[in-house]
Protein backbone atom coordinates (compact mmCIF):
# COMPACT_ATOMS: atom_id res chain seq x y z
CA UNK A 1 0.00 0.00 0.00
CA UNK A 2 2.97 2.27 0.84
CA UNK A 3 4.87 1.62 -2.21
CA UNK A 4 1.64 2.21 -4.40
CA UNK A 5 1.07 5.43 -2.74
CA UNK A 6 4.88 6.25 -3.32
CA UNK A 7 4.94 5.42 -6.75
CA UNK A 8 1.83 7.79 -6.77
CA UNK A 9 3.31 10.52 -5.53
CA UNK A 10 6.38 10.16 -7.58
CA UNK A 11 4.24 10.44 -10.95
CA UNK A 12 2.37 13.78 -9.46
CA UNK A 13 6.03 15.10 -8.90
CA UNK A 14 6.94 14.68 -12.56
CA UNK A 15 4.02 15.56 -14.15
CA UNK A 16 3.52 18.90 -11.81
CA UNK A 17 7.28 19.98 -12.65
CA UNK A 18 6.45 19.24 -16.38
CA UNK A 19 2.88 21.08 -15.92
CA UNK A 20 5.36 24.20 -13.98
CA UNK A 21 8.10 24.58 -16.34
CA UNK A 22 6.11 24.55 -19.42
CA UNK A 23 3.67 27.16 -17.75
CA UNK A 24 6.58 29.58 -17.25
CA UNK A 25 9.48 28.80 -19.54
CA UNK A 26 7.67 30.41 -22.16
CA UNK A 27 7.86 34.37 -22.21
CA UNK A 28 4.81 34.72 -23.68
CA UNK A 29 3.07 32.45 -21.64
CA UNK A 30 4.44 34.19 -18.17
CA UNK A 31 3.25 37.58 -20.04
CA UNK A 32 -0.29 36.35 -20.48
CA UNK A 33 -0.76 35.03 -17.00
CA UNK A 34 -0.06 38.41 -15.04
CA UNK A 35 -0.19 41.38 -17.28
CA UNK A 36 -3.61 40.79 -18.85
CA UNK A 37 -5.38 40.64 -15.38
CA UNK A 38 -4.02 43.46 -14.37
CA UNK A 39 -4.87 45.18 -17.70
CA UNK A 40 -8.40 44.20 -17.46
CA UNK A 41 -8.35 45.38 -13.90
CA UNK A 42 -7.19 48.72 -14.57
CA UNK A 43 -9.54 49.36 -17.79
CA UNK A 44 -12.19 48.23 -16.14
CA UNK A 45 -11.71 49.62 -12.58
CA UNK A 46 -12.07 53.01 -14.40
CA UNK A 47 -14.58 52.62 -16.86
CA UNK A 48 -16.97 50.60 -15.45
CA UNK A 49 -19.38 53.20 -13.92
CA UNK A 50 -23.00 53.82 -13.78
CA UNK A 51 -22.40 57.18 -12.43
CA UNK A 52 -22.64 60.45 -14.88
CA UNK A 53 -19.99 63.15 -13.90
CA UNK A 54 -21.08 65.26 -16.06
CA UNK A 55 -23.66 65.81 -19.02
CA UNK A 56 -23.77 68.43 -21.67
CA UNK A 57 -27.24 70.25 -21.56
CA UNK A 58 -29.08 72.15 -24.34
CA UNK A 59 -31.03 75.39 -23.10
CA UNK A 60 -33.97 76.22 -25.22
CA UNK A 61 -35.11 79.29 -23.28
CA UNK A 62 -38.60 81.60 -24.32
CA UNK A 63 -38.37 83.54 -20.90
CA UNK A 64 -35.58 86.06 -20.19
CA UNK A 65 -36.52 86.73 -16.66
CA UNK A 66 -34.81 86.99 -13.65
CA UNK A 67 -36.41 83.57 -12.10
CA UNK A 68 -35.33 81.64 -15.03
CA UNK A 69 -32.05 83.02 -14.87
CA UNK A 70 -31.71 82.02 -11.43
CA UNK A 71 -32.92 78.10 -12.22
CA UNK A 72 -29.88 78.07 -14.95
CA UNK A 73 -27.38 79.69 -12.64
CA UNK A 74 -28.69 76.55 -9.86
CA UNK A 75 -28.42 73.87 -12.28
CA UNK A 76 -24.69 75.21 -13.44
CA UNK A 77 -23.32 75.80 -9.73
CA UNK A 78 -23.64 71.88 -9.15
CA UNK A 79 -20.38 71.76 -11.16
CA UNK A 80 -21.87 68.86 -13.37
CA UNK A 81 -23.55 70.34 -16.13
CA UNK A 82 -22.18 72.41 -18.95
CA UNK A 83 -24.82 74.49 -20.03
CA UNK A 84 -25.68 75.11 -24.10
CA UNK A 85 -27.99 77.73 -25.30
CA UNK A 86 -30.12 77.14 -28.83
CA UNK A 87 -32.89 79.55 -29.76
CA UNK A 88 -35.28 76.58 -30.96
CA UNK A 89 -35.95 73.36 -30.49
CA UNK A 90 -34.94 72.26 -33.99
CA UNK A 91 -31.85 73.35 -33.70
CA UNK A 92 -31.66 71.43 -29.79
CA UNK A 93 -32.55 68.65 -31.42
CA UNK A 94 -29.93 68.42 -34.23
CA UNK A 95 -27.15 68.54 -31.50
CA UNK A 96 -28.72 65.60 -29.50
CA UNK A 97 -28.71 63.62 -32.82
CA UNK A 98 -25.10 64.69 -33.61
CA UNK A 99 -24.63 63.56 -29.27
CA UNK A 100 -23.41 66.91 -28.79
CA UNK A 101 -26.40 67.19 -25.30
CA UNK A 102 -27.75 64.61 -23.61
CA UNK A 103 -30.63 66.83 -22.47
CA UNK A 104 -32.92 68.99 -23.59
CA UNK A 105 -34.00 71.80 -21.20
CA UNK A 106 -37.20 74.08 -22.45
CA UNK A 107 -38.53 76.77 -20.67
CA UNK A 108 -41.88 78.46 -21.61
CA UNK A 109 -42.79 82.23 -22.49
CA UNK A 110 -44.23 83.39 -18.94
CA UNK A 111 -42.17 81.02 -17.17
CA UNK A 112 -42.65 82.89 -13.90
CA UNK A 113 -46.66 82.19 -14.00
CA UNK A 114 -46.84 78.97 -15.75
CA UNK A 115 -43.87 77.64 -12.92
CA UNK A 116 -43.13 74.78 -15.86
CA UNK A 117 -40.16 73.46 -17.58
CA UNK A 118 -39.75 70.58 -20.00
CA UNK A 119 -36.84 67.58 -19.56
CA UNK A 120 -35.84 65.99 -22.87
CA UNK A 121 -33.24 63.14 -22.36
CA UNK A 122 -31.39 60.49 -25.06
CA UNK A 123 -33.87 57.30 -24.69
CA UNK A 124 -30.93 55.52 -26.22
CA UNK A 125 -28.88 55.51 -22.99
CA UNK A 126 -31.97 54.68 -20.30
CA UNK A 127 -29.42 54.55 -17.90
CA UNK A 128 -28.01 57.61 -18.38
CA UNK A 129 -31.01 59.31 -18.89
CA UNK A 130 -32.99 58.34 -16.00
CA UNK A 131 -30.00 59.46 -13.69
CA UNK A 132 -29.24 62.89 -15.50
CA UNK A 133 -33.30 63.56 -15.44
CA UNK A 134 -33.73 62.60 -11.83
CA UNK A 135 -30.77 64.37 -10.55
CA UNK A 136 -32.03 67.77 -12.72
CA UNK A 137 -35.44 67.57 -11.73
CA UNK A 138 -34.41 67.32 -7.92
CA UNK A 139 -32.10 70.60 -8.58
CA UNK A 140 -35.33 72.49 -10.02
CA UNK A 141 -37.40 71.32 -7.33
CA UNK A 142 -34.71 72.32 -4.55
CA UNK A 143 -34.48 75.57 -6.26
CA UNK A 144 -38.25 76.35 -6.25
CA UNK A 145 -38.99 75.71 -2.71
CA UNK A 146 -36.04 77.81 -1.74
CA UNK A 147 -37.40 80.78 -4.08
CA UNK A 148 -40.64 80.05 -2.57
CA UNK A 149 -39.51 79.95 1.16
CA UNK A 150 -41.04 76.84 1.47
CA UNK A 151 -39.79 74.70 3.92
CA UNK A 152 -40.58 70.82 3.66
CA UNK A 153 -43.11 69.11 5.77
CA UNK A 154 -40.69 65.98 6.56
CA UNK A 155 -36.48 66.19 6.18
CA UNK A 156 -35.30 63.06 4.72
CA UNK A 157 -31.52 62.19 5.74
CA UNK A 158 -30.18 59.49 3.52
CA UNK A 159 -27.39 57.30 4.88
CA UNK A 160 -25.98 54.27 3.09
CA UNK A 161 -24.38 51.38 5.15
CA UNK A 162 -21.46 49.86 3.37
CA UNK A 163 -20.91 51.91 0.98
CA UNK A 164 -21.52 55.15 2.17
CA UNK A 165 -20.78 57.80 -1.11
CA UNK A 166 -22.23 54.94 -3.86
CA UNK A 167 -19.07 54.62 -5.29
CA UNK A 168 -19.73 52.02 -8.37
CA UNK A 169 -15.98 51.21 -8.18
CA UNK A 170 -16.59 49.26 -4.65
CA UNK A 171 -19.42 47.79 -6.54
CA UNK A 172 -17.96 46.83 -9.81
CA UNK A 173 -14.43 45.80 -9.15
CA UNK A 174 -15.05 42.52 -6.78
CA UNK A 175 -17.07 41.47 -9.90
CA UNK A 176 -14.03 42.44 -12.06
CA UNK A 177 -11.93 40.10 -10.08
CA UNK A 178 -14.33 37.66 -10.36
CA UNK A 179 -14.62 37.30 -14.03
CA UNK A 180 -11.02 38.07 -14.81
CA UNK A 181 -10.26 34.68 -12.73
CA UNK A 182 -13.15 33.03 -14.47
CA UNK A 183 -12.13 33.52 -17.93
CA UNK A 184 -8.47 33.18 -17.53
CA UNK A 185 -8.75 29.96 -15.83
CA UNK A 186 -11.11 28.11 -17.52
CA UNK A 187 -9.18 29.20 -21.23
CA UNK A 188 -6.04 28.05 -19.69
CA UNK A 189 -7.19 24.94 -18.24
CA UNK A 190 -8.75 24.22 -22.26
CA UNK A 191 -5.50 25.47 -23.82
CA UNK A 192 -3.31 23.17 -21.97
CA UNK A 193 -5.15 19.87 -22.59
CA UNK A 194 -5.91 20.95 -26.04
CA UNK A 195 -1.67 21.82 -26.88
CA UNK A 196 -0.93 18.48 -25.05
CA UNK A 197 -3.29 16.95 -27.98
CA UNK A 198 -1.99 19.01 -30.58
CA UNK A 199 1.58 18.20 -30.37
CA UNK A 200 1.18 14.67 -29.71
CA UNK A 201 2.54 14.37 -26.40
CA UNK A 202 -0.86 13.05 -24.78
CA UNK A 203 -0.64 10.16 -26.28
CA UNK A 204 2.58 9.48 -24.76
CA UNK A 205 1.66 10.53 -21.38
CA UNK A 206 -1.34 8.23 -22.48
CA UNK A 207 1.14 4.72 -22.57
CA UNK A 208 2.56 5.71 -19.59
CA UNK A 209 1.39 4.47 -15.96
CA UNK A 210 -0.41 7.75 -15.26
CA UNK A 211 -3.86 7.45 -14.23
CA UNK A 212 -6.93 9.08 -15.49
CA UNK A 213 -7.03 11.32 -12.03
CA UNK A 214 -3.55 11.60 -11.57
CA UNK A 215 -3.46 13.55 -15.08
CA UNK A 216 -6.21 15.76 -13.92
CA UNK A 217 -4.65 16.74 -10.44
CA UNK A 218 -1.37 17.64 -12.66
CA UNK A 219 -3.12 19.36 -14.80
CA UNK A 220 -5.49 21.50 -12.29
CA UNK A 221 -3.08 22.36 -9.51
CA UNK A 222 -0.71 24.46 -11.51
CA UNK A 223 -3.74 26.53 -13.30
CA UNK A 224 -5.16 26.90 -9.59
CA UNK A 225 -1.77 28.03 -8.37
CA UNK A 226 -1.98 31.07 -11.06
CA UNK A 227 -5.74 31.31 -10.30
CA UNK A 228 -5.13 32.20 -6.43
CA UNK A 229 -2.08 34.23 -7.26
CA UNK A 230 -4.39 36.41 -9.88
CA UNK A 231 -6.78 36.33 -6.93
CA UNK A 232 -4.73 37.91 -4.57
CA UNK A 233 -2.91 40.01 -6.74
CA UNK A 234 -5.71 41.65 -7.99
CA UNK A 235 -7.66 41.98 -4.51
CA UNK A 236 -4.30 43.49 -2.87
CA UNK A 237 -4.91 46.65 -6.09
CA UNK A 238 -7.95 47.00 -5.81
CA UNK A 239 -7.44 48.30 -1.82
CA UNK A 240 -4.16 49.81 -2.10
CA UNK A 241 -4.74 51.38 -5.84
CA UNK A 242 -8.58 52.14 -5.81
CA UNK A 243 -9.09 52.14 -2.30
CA UNK A 244 -11.92 49.41 -2.50
CA UNK A 245 -11.99 48.38 1.50
CA UNK A 246 -11.71 44.52 2.39
CA UNK A 247 -13.09 43.79 5.57
CA UNK A 248 -13.68 40.09 5.29
CA UNK A 249 -11.13 36.85 6.45
CA UNK A 250 -8.48 36.50 4.11
CA UNK A 251 -9.26 33.02 5.15
CA UNK A 252 -12.70 33.05 3.41
CA UNK A 253 -11.42 34.85 0.36
CA UNK A 254 -9.27 31.85 -0.81
CA UNK A 255 -11.49 29.15 0.53
CA UNK A 256 -13.91 31.27 -1.80
CA UNK A 257 -11.74 31.45 -4.73
CA UNK A 258 -10.43 27.69 -4.62
CA UNK A 259 -13.64 26.66 -4.98
CA UNK A 260 -14.63 28.97 -7.89
CA UNK A 261 -11.45 27.52 -9.20
CA UNK A 262 -12.75 23.54 -9.15
CA UNK A 263 -15.81 24.89 -11.36
CA UNK A 264 -14.07 27.09 -14.14
CA UNK A 265 -11.28 23.63 -14.31
CA UNK A 266 -13.90 21.85 -14.40
CA UNK A 267 -15.23 23.42 -17.73
CA UNK A 268 -12.16 23.92 -18.80
CA UNK A 269 -11.52 20.29 -19.00
CA UNK A 270 -14.65 19.52 -20.14
CA UNK A 271 -14.50 22.33 -23.27
CA UNK A 272 -11.13 20.23 -23.67
CA UNK A 273 -12.16 17.29 -24.22
CA UNK A 274 -14.12 18.42 -26.81
CA UNK A 275 -12.10 20.33 -28.78
CA UNK A 276 -9.33 18.90 -31.09
CA UNK A 277 -7.85 22.21 -31.98
CA UNK A 278 -6.61 25.35 -29.28
CA UNK A 279 -8.85 27.43 -31.84
CA UNK A 280 -12.15 25.47 -31.61
CA UNK A 281 -10.82 25.43 -27.41
CA UNK A 282 -11.78 28.96 -27.63
CA UNK A 283 -14.46 29.28 -29.45
CA UNK A 284 -16.62 26.28 -27.41
CA UNK A 285 -15.05 28.17 -24.50
CA UNK A 286 -16.82 31.61 -25.09
CA UNK A 287 -19.79 29.70 -25.58
CA UNK A 288 -19.70 29.74 -21.94
CA UNK A 289 -18.13 32.81 -20.63
CA UNK A 290 -20.54 35.12 -22.01
CA UNK A 291 -23.74 33.04 -20.80
CA UNK A 292 -22.27 32.85 -17.28
CA UNK A 293 -21.09 36.16 -17.18
CA UNK A 294 -24.53 37.73 -17.74
CA UNK A 295 -26.48 35.08 -15.35
CA UNK A 296 -23.88 35.96 -12.79
CA UNK A 297 -25.32 39.36 -11.38
CA UNK A 298 -22.04 41.20 -12.22
CA UNK A 299 -23.56 44.11 -14.27
CA UNK A 300 -27.79 42.97 -14.32
CA UNK A 301 -29.86 42.45 -10.82
CA UNK A 302 -30.91 38.98 -10.73
CA UNK A 303 -33.86 39.90 -8.84
CA UNK A 304 -34.49 41.67 -12.06
CA UNK A 305 -34.57 38.82 -14.42
CA UNK A 306 -37.33 36.87 -15.36
CA UNK A 307 -38.56 33.65 -13.43
CA UNK A 308 -37.31 31.37 -15.89
CA UNK A 309 -33.72 33.24 -16.66
CA UNK A 310 -33.64 33.46 -12.54
CA UNK A 311 -33.37 29.57 -12.56
CA UNK A 312 -30.61 29.41 -14.80
CA UNK A 313 -28.59 31.42 -12.64
CA UNK A 314 -28.85 28.66 -9.84
CA UNK A 315 -26.23 26.59 -11.93
CA UNK A 316 -23.76 29.57 -12.40
CA UNK A 317 -21.34 29.42 -9.82
CA UNK A 318 -20.01 33.08 -10.22
CA UNK A 319 -23.32 33.88 -8.84
CA UNK A 320 -22.51 32.57 -5.39
CA UNK A 321 -18.84 33.76 -5.77
CA UNK A 322 -19.88 37.21 -6.68
CA UNK A 323 -22.36 37.63 -3.55
CA UNK A 324 -19.40 36.25 -1.12
CA UNK A 325 -16.55 38.39 -2.25
CA UNK A 326 -19.02 41.65 -2.31
CA UNK A 327 -19.44 40.63 0.99
CA UNK A 328 -16.18 40.15 1.82
CA UNK A 329 -15.05 43.27 0.42
CA UNK A 330 -17.65 46.01 2.10
CA UNK A 331 -19.48 44.31 4.66
CA UNK A 332 -17.07 41.72 6.14
CA UNK A 333 -17.62 38.15 7.52
CA UNK A 334 -16.16 34.95 6.72
CA UNK A 335 -17.22 31.48 5.44
CA UNK A 336 -19.59 30.69 8.09
CA UNK A 337 -22.00 33.90 6.83
CA UNK A 338 -22.24 32.21 3.44
CA UNK A 339 -23.32 28.50 3.99
CA UNK A 340 -25.47 28.18 0.86
CA UNK A 341 -23.01 30.25 -1.52
CA UNK A 342 -20.33 28.05 -0.72
CA UNK A 343 -21.98 24.55 -0.38
CA UNK A 344 -23.51 25.62 -3.94
CA UNK A 345 -19.95 26.29 -5.37
CA UNK A 346 -18.80 22.93 -3.91
CA UNK A 347 -21.64 21.14 -5.19
CA UNK A 348 -21.23 22.87 -9.20
CA UNK A 349 -17.60 22.12 -8.60
CA UNK A 350 -17.52 18.90 -8.15
CA UNK A 351 -19.95 17.71 -10.56
CA UNK A 352 -17.80 19.58 -13.52
CA UNK A 353 -14.64 17.92 -11.88
CA UNK A 354 -16.91 14.15 -11.96
CA UNK A 355 -17.80 14.97 -15.12
CA UNK A 356 -14.32 15.78 -16.70
CA UNK A 357 -13.03 12.61 -15.00
CA UNK A 358 -15.33 10.81 -17.49
CA UNK A 359 -15.21 12.52 -20.44
CA UNK A 360 -10.97 12.55 -20.19
CA UNK A 361 -10.11 9.69 -22.22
Amino acid sequence: MISALTAVLLRLRALLTKEFLQLFRDPRMRFSLIVPPLLQLVVFGYAATFDVRHADVAVVSFDDSQQARELLSAITATGHYTLHHFPTMRDASAAMDRNEVRVILQIPSKFTAKRTVQLLSDGSDPNSAQLITGEMSRIISQHAQTQAGIVPPVTVEERSWFNPNLEDRWYFIPGIMANVIFISTMMLTAMTVVRERERGTLERLMVTPLGRIEFLIGKIIPVACVGLFDAILIAAIAVLWFDVPFYGEFIALIAASLLLLASTQGLGLLVSSYAATQQQAMLTATFFVMPMMILSGFAFPIHNMPEGVQLLTWLDPLRYYLVVIRDLFLKGGGITDHPFEYGMMALLGMTTLVLSIFRIR
